[in-house]
């Protein structure tokens, strides 16, 4: 793996609980607009430009992406964005619940992506790569972020607690979900030297969070390098933005479905269908939470459900028949509810375990869907064997938690 340090753009210190924001994919334009009322300094403003327009404007409109690059401009005009004079790797800590996981940020190689050792575990939809892919070509810059994981390694566990026992650059948390955001500045040139020492010997990186973000860079990086008649290969254009964590430290959550109808069954006749694969327990009104991998929580008719799996109903040596996602799309999803295609099924939807089982149960009580199937987190590990043997996992199996903050670095593609 190759990577470099690089000279980030950032907010100074004093600015950058104002100028970083969320993702631009976890809230819609109303969020964005509202969380950026009365802020001129938010990322939001770059990110998620259709704010800057009347609601109801097209976000893939070319003028929206031109007003991106607009705004990019303004915030470094104005002093909210500041690039840093030396080449240099930073550390981001994030906070959740009194958990802290401490990432690497870098400047990874392209070529790792294209010739397949940042691996992904997800497919990739083209038009969403593309609306990315415009993003990184308009601001010529890696705006956001990439979330990475790689083996633990303990000798860079040690560089990084040491630099992190410095004085931090940013320290703040986030008003809206009470996160902790810390950053440290690595810019001693030995350390420099050994992180990327140490990170050339590792013969893969996993995407966690961001496929589209991770093929976009990529691919106008490449596409950079083949519109350039004197490419020489160390063009900042070669790199992109990514933070890098050790899967030790990661955090997945459940991340959970609920059903529009019972496709033509009674309550008892779903329940008795079930028998057929799992083992069912009613578990009584209090909220039921999965314990371990094949067991999973169904929420019907004001009543949770304890649902396992019975021996061979599933291969626990083959990496993609092993995951709970697996086993409730074939048995439960496909089987007996008719819902074939995940992705495209109006039938379904799924809730990030962020929010809670409660959700879960609301959704349920109102009417809105009919039941709700609570599933066990998948491991860091699967996520790993799933990408080393070349698959991919279902469509919505992983969920995250907390996400990179954006804003808090960027990557020039000069």
């Amino acid at each position: 793996m190759k990577i470099k340090p690089f000279r980030g753009i950032r907010p100074p210190k004093a600015l950058a609980k104002q100028v970083s924001s969320r993702p631009y994919d976890v809230l819609n334009s109303d969020e964005a607009r509202a969380e950026a009322v009365g802020n001129e300094m938010s990322l939001y403003h770059i990110i998620k430009p259709e704010i800057n327009f009347p609601e109801g404007t097209d976000e893939h409109d070319e003028c929206v992406y031109a007003a991106a690059r607009q705004q990019f401009d303004l915030f470094r005009e104005k002093g909210w964005l500041v690039q840093d004079q030396e080449e240099q790797y930073y550390v981001y800590a994030q906070t959740m619940d009194g958990r802290t996981q401490y990432g690497l940020v870098v400047a990874a190689w392209v070529e790792d992506y294209m010739e397949g050792r940042i691996k992904k575990h997800e497919l990739t939809r083209r038009d969403k790569e593309e609306d990315r892919m415009k993003h990184v070509r308009v601001n010529n810059a890696n705006v956001e972020p990439v979330f990475f994981a790689y083996p633990h390694h303990e000798e860079l566990d040690a560089i990084i607690a040491r630099v992190c026992e410095g004085t931090p650059e940013y320290d703040f948390v986030s008003d809206l979900d009470g996160f902790g955001h810390t950053l440290w500045v690595i810019s001693d040139k030995e350390d420099i030297a050994r992180i990327t020492a140490l990170v050339a010997e590792m013969p893969a990186m996993y995407i966690a969070d961001g496929h589209h973000r991770s093929a976009a860079a990529a691919l106008v990086g490449n596409e950079k390098k083949l519109q350039n008649p004197n490419h020489q290969g160390d063009e900042e254009y070669n790199y992109f933005l990514a933070v890098c964590f050790p899967d030790n430290q990661l955090n997945i959550i459940d991340y959970n479905r609920v059903v529009k109808d019972l496709n033509g069954l009674s309550e008892t006749e779903f329940l008795e269908a079930l028998r057929t694969d799992f083992n069912v327990q009613a578990m009584g009104t209090e909220i039921y939470k999965p314990n371990a991998l094949h067991n999973f929580s169904l929420y019907l008719g004001g009543q949770w459900y304890s649902l396992t799996a019975k021996e061979g109903r599933y291969n626990d040596n083959d990496p993609i028949e092993v995951l709970d996602v697996t086993i409730s799309s074939n048995l439960i999803l496909d089987k007996i509810l008719g819902i074939k295609d995940l992705r495209s099924s109006k039938r379904i939807d799924f809730v990030g375990g962020i929010r809670g089982l409660g959700e879960l149960k609301q959704r349920v009580d109102n009417g809105e869907m009919k039941m709700a199937l609570a599933l066990y987190p998948v491991t860091m590990q699967q996520i790993i064997d799933i990408a080393d043997s070349g698959n991919i996992m279902p469509p919505k199996t992983t969920w995250f938690e907390p996400k990179l903050r954006s804003g808090l670095v960027i990557h020039s593609l000069d």
